[in-house]
């Protein structure tokens, strides 16, 4: 059963009080009297409240000076003050002090509820706010990142290093390594853990949208755009912005992300004001920039404004000594989610995982152990739990789900369809995995029916 919450009256008005008790009982919250200010600090320090309701005029202790004392004690509780007409200058006082609000007697009692409702659910979401970023900080520690190849000590060092700068990091290496993981190690272990970590795929979104998205737009600034947006440079404003699959912007838009980098300002889509930001960028990308950037597909000045610190992360074919622990790990987790009492892995199916090249990476061998505790019927998951794309050095499976008896046409589609899960619908990925162009790729799914 779900407990009331509790308001402490503070008035040295008896009758005010009693008829406060009696208003908020009817509307389901418990309450606690205090006669005066400095009452109302002893309870405070003796019992918690969800919200104080406090009058600025008392015979020991004013309102203002029992405020002072109680967000000494505990900053987080929100506390409205009541006031006459008279006294509104203490009322602006108080709230420059740290109270959520205040409002004249005679009290409206509408009025009222509405702001005490209000301020318990700004308590409530910073509350909740906090605790994400306390999860948040935890999943993205560097002592929670599992890796004991000198590959991933030597990343983890330097991540240590970079963090507390405020430098541009590059993140390179496959997708499927886990770069979005060391972006987040960066930011939760550097000066702005305390702002915010967001986070956006340049790859998913469409080139008109993809500007919307990083500047936000103003209303009526394009079709739909019914209201003014902010983009990902203001919500990360004194945080972290990861720019992912970097790469993917077309030229036009790598121009506008090279002068907001130099000069830390923004203008909305549709809009003239000049915005500052302070933002830290992180930027990861899959592919080889200077070979894009010969290729005519990326700006050398761009590269060289991200480029301040480069961190490679490791394909898993390239630290295979990791694999047990990983896998060790995901079991762990997937066994609770899917409560399964399974202990760990056959030597036959961990030579399985071993032996495989993995060109998916880690977010291909988390899909693999999902699947393999999801399907298991014993305490240890052995080979025949590890379905994977390729079994031997020339031999195709696809996932288990195909004979040699299909026709070519239901193999490719299903190679395609394979391919696009573990790269999470990265079709320019997909295509590259695939030895096709995009185009070519586009042409397939129309065919088959799954665009």
């Amino acid at each position: 059963m779900k407990s009331k919450k509790i308001v402490l009256i503070v008035d040295d008005d008896r009758s005010h009080r009693i008829m406060l008790q009696t208003l908020f009982a009817g509307w389901g919250y418990s309450t606690v009297e205090a006669d005066d200010g400095d009452t109302a600090v002893e309870k405070v320090q003796k019992q918690p409240f969800d919200l104080i309701l406090m009058d600025v005029r008392m015979i020991r202790v004013s309102g203002l000076e029992a405020l002072t004392k109680i967000k000494t004690f505990n900053p987080a509780i929100p506390i409205i003050i009541m006031t006459a007409y008279s006294s509104v200058e203490s009322a602006v006082e108080a709230l420059k002090n740290g109270a959520y609000d205040y409002l004249t007697k005679p009290l409206n009692f509408d009025e009222l509820r509405l702001t005490m409702e209000r301020a318990m659910d700004h308590r409530q979401l910073s509350e909740e706010n906090r605790l994400l970023r306390e999860s948040l900080s935890s999943r993205f520690d560097r002592q929670n990142i599992i890796g004991r190849s000198d590959a991933m000590v030597k990343l983890m060092e330097t991540v240590a290093q970079v963090a507390p700068s405020d430098a541009t990091v590059l993140l390179t290496g496959e997708s499927g390594t886990g770069k979005e993981l060391i972006a987040g190690a960066i930011h939760f272990n550097s000066p702005r853990k305390e702002g915010p970590f967001v986070k956006i795929n340049c790859a998913a979104i469409t080139e008109t949208l993809l500007e919307s998205e990083l500047f936000g737009h103003e209303k009526g600034a394009f079709t739909g755009a019914n209201r003014r947006k902010e983009g990902k440079f203001r919500q990360a404003d004194g945080g972290s912005l990861f720019l992912d699959e970097v790469s993917e912007m077309s030229l036009a838009m790598q121009s506008k992300l090279l002068r907001v980098l130099q000069e830390l300002e923004i203008t909305r889509v549709g809009g003239e004001d000049v915005i500052k930001v302070d933002v830290r960028v992180i930027a990861a990308t899959n592919k080889e920039l200077l070979q894009e950037i010969g290729a005519g597909r990326f700006r050398e000045d761009l590269f060289y404004r991200l480029n301040v610190i480069t961190l490679n992360v490791s394909s898993l074919r390239e630290r295979k000594e990791d694999i047990p622990l990983l896998v060790q790990h995901f079991l762990k987790i997937f066994a609770e989610k899917n409560h399964k009492e399974i202990k760990g892995f056959t030597p036959h199916a961990m030579d399985r995982l071993l032996k495989y090249e993995w060109p998916g990476n880690v977010r291909e061998l988390i899909n693999t152990v999902e699947r393999g505790v999801v399907l298991s019927r014993s305490e240890y998951l052995d080979e025949h739990d590890i379905s994977l794309i390729v079994k031997d050095e020339d031999e195709v499976s696809l996932q288990g789900e195909m004979s040699g008896n299909l026709p070519l046409e239901e193999v490719e589609k299903a190679a395609i369809l394979k391919t696009l899960e573990l790269v999470e619908g990265n079709k320019s990925e997909a295509a590259r995995r695939l030895g096709i162009t995009r185009k070519t790729l586009h042409k397939k799914l129309r065919k088959y029916e799954v665009m």
